[in-house]
């Protein structure tokens, strides 16, 4: 019988994290490469030999925190680029988190079950 827990959801994203590099291609600090006023609170990258629906990498943020196994998701909605994405987060303490969801205005933090 299917399991609808979620724990299928965060054990595949362990298994993707294993398997392969996050790449940070935009560090804390730095400004977004199309809009220079945005400014990227926390590391910000990719999980190489992913592909999210985009095309690209799936993307993920690097908190500050040892970083073990995925913590949180944040799923977001962009009206204007008629797009749905899933950003994984890594190791983000609480404030990471919340820096994260004000960069994501109308964004949805999903976090992992302890």
């Amino acid at each position: 019988m299917a399991r609808h827990d979620g724990s299928d959801f965060w054990r595949n994203l362990d298994v993707l994290l294993a398997a392969w590099q996050v790449v940070i291609d935009r560090p804390k600090g730095s400004a977004h490469p199309t809009y220079a006023k945005v400014i990227y609170p926390v590391d910000y990258g990719y999980l190489t030999g992913t592909q999210a629906a985009d095309g690209d990498g799936v993307d993920v943020w690097r908190g500050t925190a040892e970083a073990g196994a995925f913590d949180a998701v944040v799923c977001t909605v962009d009206p204007v680029k008629k797009d749905v994405e899933v950003k994984i987060l890594l190791g983000c303490m609480a404030q990471e988190k919340r820096q994260i969801m004000d960069f994501h205005t109308g964004g949805m933090l999903v976090e992992r079950p302890v």
